[in-house]
């Protein structure tokens, strides 16, 4: 019997995650890594979120364009994007190699891709704080899931990346992500933006749903980590609940 349930195929950042692991990566032994983890959510096992993932159509896709560490991450919250949208996708970046599928990706004549990036670091030609719901061209969200200096560095040596528009957020709230330290309050969390990118695009399902699921995994993870028992009766998984379907388990 497979432990992916039945309906989910695996994300693009599992898949990559697979990869690196094929390729001989190691995973990064940060603070709890000997903790029996679910190999599909990463989540310590006593508070597994597989059975909380939410189920939503959207229009738009996301590209996630994640550093080597990132992929590895319990804490990673790129992977609950790619757990939600549909059209989901992920690639290592480096600075001398470019994945040839990443190049056919931005030039999909079916996509407009936005690159996500603060607009104060860009000119001021290339920026737009909306997302254009009536062309023909359905919106794929660039999103460089690294941290801060990371993401300035990949926006910086990747030439490819000059010809997109930049999609500047104007979020209204601070931050909610509490799994790793930042001296920034107002510094969103990949899965914040991307829910903000969803909202701006018209898939409000997917705003919502990514939300919910967001404070969820916060709730799961930190419950685990201060060894409190998981509790499901909490205002974001009565959010969440109406995104999510029962699951039945695959049988080889």
């Amino acid at each position: 019997m497979s432990h992916t349930p039945a309906r989910f195929a695996l994300n693009a950042v599992a898949r990559l995650r697979d990869q690196r692991e094929e390729e001989g990566i190691k995973p990064i032994q940060a603070r709890g890594w000997r903790a029996p983890r679910c190999r599909d959510c990463r989540v310590i096992e006593s508070h597994c979120l597989c059975a909380w993932r939410p189920q939503v159509a959207t229009r738009s896709g996301v590209c996630l364009i994640m550093t080597n560490k990132e992929v590895f991450k319990p804490s990673n919250t790129g992977w609950l994007i790619a757990d939600v949208v549909p059209d989901n996708h992920a690639f290592i970046w480096s600075r001398t190699e470019v994945d040839p599928k990443l190049l056919a990706l931005l030039s999909d004549p079916q996509w407009q891709p936005y690159l996500v990036f603060p607009g104060e670091y860009v000119e001021p030609e290339r920026v737009t704080n909306s997302v254009d719901v009536d062309g023909t061209k359905r919106p794929l969200f660039i999103l460089l899931d690294a941290t801060w200096t990371e993401a300035r560095k990949i926006f910086r040596k990747s030439p490819y990346f000059d010809r997109l528009p930049i999609l500047s957020l104007l979020p209204e709230k601070l931050s909610r992500y509490r799994l790793r330290r930042s001296t920034r309050s107002e510094h969103l969390c990949t899965a914040e933006v991307a829910a903000l990118c969803l909202d701006l695009a018209g898939d409000e399902a997917a705003a919502s749903a990514l939300d919910a699921y967001f404070d969820v995994f916060s709730q799961h993870y930190l419950d685990a980590k201060h060894q409190l028992d998981m509790n499901v009766s909490t205002p974001a998984h009565a959010e969440l609940k109406p995104y999510v379907q029962s699951v039945t388990p695959l049988v080889d």
